[in-house]
């Protein structure tokens, strides 16, 4: 069996790869089960959260991401977050490779939240406003710019220092990039908001969202979880990865308590807009939300980027 630490999983996952690679996943047929979500206690230790997340498809190859979401970690000085990804032979049922979960599951939710834009957000967006300072924000200017021009990026983080050092490195790598202070003036004039935070609360509301503004919730991932209020739903259209967002996330679940939303109302999943089954942005006045709480079928796509890059280079 293979092994690809963060950098050999992360090497062949640029985001003008891995968008198409994506879209593809989400045209062709794949079988994905729901994930397994198991709560961890121990005595003396703080409590945990397990995921586990299968798919396979019809090329040949099924994978498995575990993810341990401890939240205590952060006063042991240690990341809430770890993830193992493991390929086999979906003939066969052999293992083929242990690759890097944390670099997977952070490229893949940034190609998605790109692949989602590339629908729903008007194609002159220049304007990218960014939550968040974590692994996942840290990509969403390289995602977002390979589906759309952006020249312009902000980021607001609750830590404002944790904001400027992200921006001062977003400039080193060529991006127009800074950080705010003053959130609802930033998202009135951003085109494009992208939130990847794990906010309880929420961040943005809807009457600062300008009209033909596309906004794009990646972070959170269950029902105790929001980074939107109700109003952001009332009167744009809303798109979601998969149907099961409709039962994580905790800002679809408050706007469908609140009747801002109707699950009925919902316009479509990727794989709806993929297969051109539903259409995208209709018009450029109107507003998109696209909410996303991940799914095996991004992994596997990803996964299959990696093994097939491995091979490539042995052959």
């Amino acid at each position: 069996m293979k092994h690809f630490d963060p950098a050999t999983t992360r090497e062949p996952l640029a985001f003008a790869r891995l968008v198409p690679a994506l879209r593809a996943a989400f045209t062709a047929e794949a079988h994905v089960p729901p994930r397994h979500v198991h709560s961890i206690e121990t005595a003396g230790a703080d409590k945990g959260t397990v995921l586990i997340m299968p798919a396979w498809s019809d090329a040949g190859l099924l994978g498995i991401k575990t993810i341990n979401v401890f939240p205590g970690n952060s006063a042991r000085g240690l990341p809430g977050l770890h993830a193992t990804y493991v390929l086999y032979d979906a003939h066969t049922g052999v293992p083929l490779a242990l690759m890097d979960g944390n670099e997977l599951t952070a490229c893949r939710t940034a190609a998605a939240s790109a692949l989602g834009a590339s629908f729903l957000a008007r194609a002159d967006a220049r304007r990218l406003l960014v939550l968040g300072t974590g692994r996942i924000a840290r990509l969403l200017p390289a995602a977002h710019a390979s589906v759309r021009p952006i020249d312009e990026v902000f980021v607001w983080n609750h830590r404002p220092e944790g904001a400027q050092a992200l921006a001062a490195q977003w400039r080193a790598e060529g991006f127009n990039a800074q950080a705010i202070t003053e959130l609802e003036a930033a998202v009135r004039q951003a085109d494009i908001v992208s939130c990847a935070t794990l906010a309880t609360a929420p961040l943005v509301h809807g009457e600062w969202l300008a009209p033909g503004s596309h906004l794009d919730l990646i972070g959170s991932f269950t029902p105790a979880m929001r980074e939107a209020d109700v109003r952001c739903f009332e009167g744009a259209r809303t798109f979601v990865d998969t149907t099961e967002a409709l039962q994580k996330a905790g800002e679809l679940l408050d706007a469908i308590a609140a009747g801002t939303l109707r699950a009925d109302a919902v316009q479509g999943t990727l794989a709806a807009l993929c297969r051109g089954e539903r259409p995208g942005r209709t018009g450029s006045g109107e507003r998109t939300v696209f909410k996303a709480v991940g799914s095996a079928l991004e992994d596997l796509a990803a996964a299959t980027l990696v093994w097939q890059h491995a091979e490539s280079v042995a052959a």
